[in-house]
């Protein structure tokens, strides 16, 4: 297998918010995150393609989307229905702006490995990426 960037799936169905989210991760601090490949992707059905195109290392998942909830991505990338080639689960983040403990704790239970509120700073954002990335690249 050949090193490579670390690959970031942005799942998000609006274009201003995938905008702002890689223009914060190109300007990032931190080496791994700012070399960040990020792939979108504006739907599930759309994440699924990516998945099975390309390793990807973390995902960025929005849970409200038009085709579905993410947690059902997180849910079949944790049983392993999604195809993701010959590669490793990448890390998934929920990305919501559900602050609600019950919410928090489907997403983890569906296996997400982190959670991240909207709205976040930048450097929220920066650090969970951070935080996820070295365990997948």
């Amino acid at each position: 297998m050949t090193a490579h960037n670390p690959r970031i799936l942005l799942v998000e169905d609006e274009e201003l918010n995938r905008t702002l989210v890689k223009a914060v991760l190109a300007r990032a601090d931190i080496e791994a995150v700012r070399d960040a490949e990020v792939i979108d992707a504006p739907s599930l059905a759309a994440a699924r393609t990516r998945l099975g195109e390309r390793e990807i290392d973390l995902i960025l998942l929005d849970m409200n989307l038009p085709d579905g909830n993410g947690l059902t991505l997180a849910g079949e990338l944790a049983a392993g229905t999604v195809p993701v080639g010959n590669h490793k689960r990448p890390a998934v983040v929920a990305v919501t702006a559900s602050v609600l403990p019950q919410d928090r704790a489907a997403a983890l239970e569906a296996g997400c490995d982190g959670f991240l509120d909207k709205p976040y700073a930048a450097a929220e954002l920066v650090a969970v990426v951070a935080e996820h990335l070295p365990r997948r690249a």
